[in-house]
């Protein structure tokens, strides 16, 4: 028989219990003093620059954000970015993605390569943590991953954009379609040469290397011989600038020269006025000056990094803005309720003006650009989002 006093006890200290497991439960909820932002890019080898040019964008966002207050819940929180180098190398990309996730990032703004971003998608998955990539293969939002996002516009309108502007715009009877082996370069190149198939053109040469290549002399004779007069073609910027010295080095600078993304960089304008049918790009990538916001963007990155973007760098600063808003949004830094977050949201982006995703992952406004070098620059011919 239990008395008053001992029954007061016992409601005494199932009430201290209560409250000691309430202000636990809250003590989890509570938000961490920093959160880690992983950056998986290829910061060495031939795609250096690329890689280096999309981690400063995330360090630009980061570094504003942190400089105006980041807070959850009212808590001021410290955003970290933890960078590897992925050598663009899909092997590389799954050892440094597992040093990601054990360092406990909460989202990865990565892979620049295809098969890279494609080999990692399913470690990230098993772990809730979005991965917002710049990787344009339609098979890495095709895995069914709910962590999967990406920045741009796929491949399968990439290929109908230079399909269609290969066929209508270059004036040419016989094409070379060239690629890098890669799930990127091949994909892409397969799809292009297709959309010439059905424009009943004549692909002379279908080739394809590996995405180290630099030795084009054979390949230079091949075209002149074949009498190619469009060369369209998914090699990255330094391969395709070879080809254009061993083209030059037999005096066939004929050939217009259409490329994929990889080559719309800054590194690629050396090679402006080579070639006498032009120098043309396709690319989901637009330029940071096309928009409103660009040139705040532009000053702010050369005041911070002094060079100008090489590639990416405005995207990959917009999708931090865009993980903080989920963040926000979620008043979590949990990795499933960012993933929940992203998959609902359409966010404000600083310089490209809006990402929003569709039930794939997919960038609701993607569109594809085509490029002319002109006056040092990459100017933009035509720009759709159907093709």
């Amino acid at each position: 028989m239990h008395t008053p006093t001992r029954r007061k006890a016992v409601t005494s200290a199932l009430a201290l219990g209560a409250v000691a497991a309430a202000a636990l439960l809250a003590g989890c909820n509570n938000a961490p003093s920093v959160i880690k932002i992983g950056v998986a890019q290829p910061m060495s080898g031939n795609l250096a620059a690329l890689g280096q040019d999309m981690h400063n964008g995330v360090k630009l966002a980061v570094d504003e954000l942190n400089k105006a207050g980041f807070k959850i819940k009212g808590k001021p929180v410290t955003i970290e970015v933890v960078a590897v180098d992925d050598r663009a190398n899909a092997a590389t990309g799954k050892e440094v993605a597992q040093q990601l996730i054990d360092a406990g990032v909460v989202a990865v703004i990565g892979h620049l390569n295809s098969g890279v971003s494609i080999e990692t998608a399913p470690m990230y998955a098993a772990k809730n943590i979005a991965q917002l990539a710049i990787s344009t293969n339609p098979k890495y939002t095709q895995l069914g991953l709910p962590t999967t996002f990406r920045l741009v516009a796929n491949d399968t309108l990439q290929a109908k954009a230079i399909g269609s502007f290969a066929a209508g715009q270059l004036n040419a009877g016989k094409f070379a379609v060239l690629d890098d082996g890669t799930p990127y370069g091949k994909g892409l190149a397969d799809g292009a040469a297709a959309e010439l198939t059905k424009a009943k053109k004549d692909i002379a040469i279908r080739q394809g290397f590996d995405d180290k290549t630099t030795a084009f002399d054979e390949l230079a004779a091949k075209i002149k011989e074949a009498g190619v007069e469009a060369v369209v073609t998914t090699l990255n910027d330094f391969q395709v600038l070879a080809l254009m010295e061993a083209l030059k080095k037999i005096d066939y600078t004929k050939p217009a020269i259409l490329g994929g993304d990889t080559i719309k960089t800054t590194a690629m304008l050396k090679g402006a006025g080579i070639m006498q049918g032009g120098l043309f790009a396709t690319s989901p990538i637009l330029e940071p000056r096309e928009f409103p916001s660009g040139a705040k963007f532009l000053d702010s990155y050369r005041a911070a990094f002094k060079v100008d973007p090489a590639y990416g760098g405005h995207y990959s600063y917009d999708a931090m803005h865009v993980v903080a808003a989920a963040i926000k949004r979620a008043e979590s830094a949990k990795p499933q309720d960012i993933v929940n977050a992203l998959r609902s949201i359409d966010a404000y982006a600083p310089v490209t003006g809006s990402m929003k995703f569709d039930a794939q992952g997919e960038q609701r406004y993607g569109v594809i650009s085509v490029y002319a070098t002109r006056g040092g620059l990459w100017e933009s011919q035509v720009r759709s989002d159907a093709w």
